[in-house]
């Protein structure tokens, strides 16, 4: 018989029948009884006497339309592994005790890297990260969140007697779900945060009550328990990374060299930065993972460049990355400029506007190593594309790309140098970032010619759009007129011929022929064409030093990231420039796009690219950071307090470590002896070999056993009471061994777990608890879990009450680290 992990796919069905004549079964049955041979099993129940099979009657398994799963405690674990396994972004790191100790620290370090960023203004007088919010920058009907009683409805703040004494002092007045509460306003500074849900509602569900905060305890300690899941996958991610080798690149004087060549002189940040990359690549051996965030045009891309140079100087090849053909044929441009004193360096461009036998030229060119730097877009991440000897991918704008195309870029980050860069980074970026699981650098000082651009937010109007475009051409200008959509390109197009007949305008979107939309470009850059009106293809990209006016028409319908890459393209050059955003009717306008506009309007200054990321993901919400969707538990404590929590939890990262015991050192001790019915043996294959796969995929992982369960089902149907007594006690035993239990026993009305866990994490393992039932019945005393049940259970009822217990309490390790 097969091995029943020999692979994950179903197994054929065999014949469900046998002859009880069958020699087999009752040669496999003996062995397995021999005593030379009961030592190889000796931690499984014992087996029924050999009178057992003497029987006529063959074994009938239930059909699997009498089964029903949610009464089937196997089948419902089972689903929950096989959920938690589909759920992991990378697969469970298995390393020793001492190895373990060695990434934790690593870890650590590189978080309070990542926690001192925060550090400023976000910085509380005991050194923690504090969200909490200033009661006098509330306004009425402001929704906050106070920590110990909940959700409310800011009032105000009134001057009120103070109950000892007959002085008047200020008063922060919050309304909840059963009446007024008053806070002093010194003391409100300490305990409450600005409340926001990670969604488009900014009203909660409900507003606590002041007499009953168990609900609002309830809502904390689900938003406490995704946070400890989110530090965990955020741990086994990086420490996935850490584990990934690859050779330090070689410095080379040549890099020294090509740093010369650049025409300007770097500012302070964009030094570090260089630094910064270059000691990713030539000092580390572990692939690179790093963030350059910095505004348009303080030089982003030389950085990009002299990592390019590292890299193709070690006979590596280096992908650039770009979400538009527009901006990946700009980097095309860029690179081949600053590439053009080395003849041996081949630079290609690849992208859906090229012919099928160009494609194809340039697919065989990247396969045979014939290209050193590939510029293109997502084609460049198809199955198709095969590379040589791959060093370092340069990802442009990531917030740009669909969900398929991060997924693919998130693969190469296992085996090659990644280097990401960003204006405007998306949320989850920017917060792996500031807790130090991903390496930044930030660029925030702008280039000594630089001057902010000047922001105006209005109504729209012909008049005044006019009025600007005319303002900028008669000093020698040039404008972007940017609509949301193609089908408002037209009428753009007609109202300004209108009003300048005698002016070049052209129009440039996505759905445009490449030569067309090349020859546009083209002729705006060269100053050719005056007014280039267009869609946000231009967002990324575009930098043409004599265009300083930009018009962006239904501003509302644009996100603040976008709005602000589109700001970014005038302002270039040392001429003043101007930003003109129209919306049609502040009436029609949500709460969160005049949000997003008063947000960009306010973030006028140069390089406050990173501000305003995190100032975006306050308006929009969570959207996907790491991993968890908008809506749910983080959600209903509010963003402030729930970033208030996430930092509290990667301080004490080390408190969320439980240590698993040996499979084999794990004692069952429940009196239990189930005796398989001889009809069952009979209906076996080989018993033996079975039995024994059962303990070795036990001893190896709970996935494993899993595995070998439902392969056992789906090859002999469900398994008879005694069999599955057996495969609860392989389950108790496995899960026993992952949170660190190494004996579980019964006294009278009294279930013991002898264990090596802390109470700290005995507090999250229960917190984690979905069943009041279990919940509230376990205590930790000394080295001991202990519950007291009502009444002395039969054996097999407390067998399956210890079972779910300890699956409820397995299921926590979702929010603890494994090692």
């Amino acid at each position: 018989m097969a091995s029943f992990l020999s692979t994950p796919q179903p197994i054929p069905t065999p014949f469900l029948t046998k002859l009880t004549s069958s020699p087999k079964p009752w040669k496999n049955f003996f062995i397995l009884n021999h005593p030379l041979h009961r030592k190889t099993f000796k931690n499984l129940p014992p087996f029924p006497p050999l009178n057992a099979v003497h029987t006529q009657r063959l074994y009938a398994p239930p059909p699997p339309s009498k089964i029903d799963p949610e009464n089937d405690p196997i089948a419902v674990l089972n689903d929950r592994i096989r959920r938690e396994y589909s759920e992991r972004k990378v697969s469970r790191t298995v390393m020793d005790a001492k190895e373990a100790d060695k990434y934790i620290q690593m870890v650590k370090e590189q978080q309070q890297r990542g926690l001192q960023k925060l550090k400023g203004d976000r910085e509380a007088k005991d050194g923690t990260i504090s969200y909490k919010v200033d009661p006098y920058t509330l306004r009425s009907g402001d929704y906050v969140v106070h920590k110990k009683v909940g959700i409310g409805r800011f009032v105000g703040i009134k001057l009120d007697v103070s109950k000892n004494s007959t002085e008047h002092i200020e008063y922060v007045f919050i309304e909840y779900a059963d009446g007024m509460a008053k806070l002093p306003a010194k003391q409100a500074s300490k305990m409450l945060y600005r409340y926001c849900l990670p969604n488009e509602s900014k009203k909660p569900r409900t507003l606590s009550k002041l007499n009953d905060i168990s609900a609002w305890e309830k809502r904390k300690i689900k938003g406490k328990v995704a946070i400890q899941k989110m530090v965990v996958d955020l741990m086994e991610l990086y420490l996935h990374r850490l584990r990934q080798r690859r050779p330090p690149y070689p410095r080379s004087p040549a890099v020294a060299e090509f740093a010369a060549k650049f025409a300007y002189e770097p500012t302070p940040d964009q030094k570090q930065a260089f630094i910064d990359v270059e000691n990713d690549l030539t000092k580390r051996e572990t692939p690179m993972d790093r963030l350059i965030c910095g505004d348009v045009g303080f030089g982003k891309t030389e950085v990009a460049l002299r990592a390019i140079h590292c890299v193709i100087a070690a006979k590596k090849q280096a992908m650039v990355l770009a979400p538009t053909i527009v901006l990946a044929k700009q980097h095309f441009d860029t690179i081949s400029e600053r590439f053009s004193v080395y003849p041996d360096i081949k630079v290609g461009l690849l992208s859906r506007f090229q012919t099928k036998s160009e494609k194809e030229t340039y697919l065989e060119r990247i396969k045979n190593g014939d290209l050193d730097i590939i510029v293109g877009t997502h084609a460049l991440l198809g199955n198709r594309v095969v590379y040589s000897n791959l060093g370092l991918l340069v990802v442009d704008e990531e917030q740009r790309f669909g969900v398929k195309q991060k997924e693919r870029i998130a693969s190469f980050k296992t085996s090659v140098d990644v280097l990401t860069l960003s204006a405007t980074p998306i949320p989850r970026t920017l917060y792996l970032a500031l807790t130090g699981f991903r390496d930044a650098s930030l660029i925030s000082t702008p280039p000594p010619e630089r001057v902010p651009i000047k922001t105006q937010l209005s109504s729209f109007s012909k008049e005044n759009a006019i009025s600007a475009i005319k303002y900028e051409l008669d000093r020698g200008g040039q404008v972007f007129y940017v609509l949301p959509r193609i089908k408002g390109l037209d009428e753009a197009m007609e109202f300004l011929q209108e009003a300048f007949p005698d002016v070049e305008i052209a129009v440039a979107h996505g759905k445009q022929y490449s030569k067309q939309l090349e020859d546009t470009m083209e002729k705006f850059a060269l100053g050719e064409i005056k007014i280039l009106i267009s869609t946000n293809i231009v967002e990324s990209g575009l930098d043409i030093q004599n265009a300083n006016t930009i018009i962006i028409q239904d501003v509302q319908q644009f996100g603040l990231a976008q709005l602000y890459q589109l700001r970014g393209r005038v302002g270039r050059a040392d001429k003043e420039a101007y930003a003109y955003l129209f919306y049609p009717d502040k009436k029609l306008l949500s709460e969160q796009a005049l949000e997003r506009l008063v947000a960009l309007e306010e973030c006028r200054e140069l390089g406050q690219g990173f501000q305003l990321a995190e100032r975006d993901m306050g308006i929009r919400g969570f959207g996907t950071i790491f991993g968890e969707q908008q809506t749910g538990d983080i959600g209903n404590v509010g963003i402030d307090l729930f970033f208030e929590m996430l930092f509290e939890s990667l301080s004490k990262v080390e408190d969320h470590r439980v240590v698993s015991v040996p499979y084999h050192s794990v004692q069952v001790d429940l009196n239990i002896n189930p005796h398989l019915p001889s009809e069952y043996i009979n209906h076996l294959e080989n018993p033996m070999e079975i039995i024994n796969e059962a303990e070795q995929v036990a001893e190896k992982d709970i996935w494993s056993l899993m595995q070998f369960t439902e392969n056992l089902r789906r090859q002999y149907g469900k398994e008879p009471q005694p069999m599955e007594v057996i495969l609860k006690m392989l389950y108790l035993r496995r899960m026993a061994a992952d949170i660190g239990v190494t004996k579980i026993y019964s006294s009278g009305k009294t279930v013991c777990m002898k264990t090596n866990m802390t109470k700290t994490i005995f507090k999250m393992m229960t917190e984690s608890m979905t069943s009041d039932l279990y919940k509230d019945s376990l205590v930790f005393e000394g080295n001991q879990i202990k519950a007291e049940l009502l009444l002395e259970l039969p054996k097999e009822q407390l067998l399956n009450w210890t079972f779910n217990c300890m699956a409820e309490l397995h299921a926590s390790l979702a929010s603890l680290i494994k090692y």
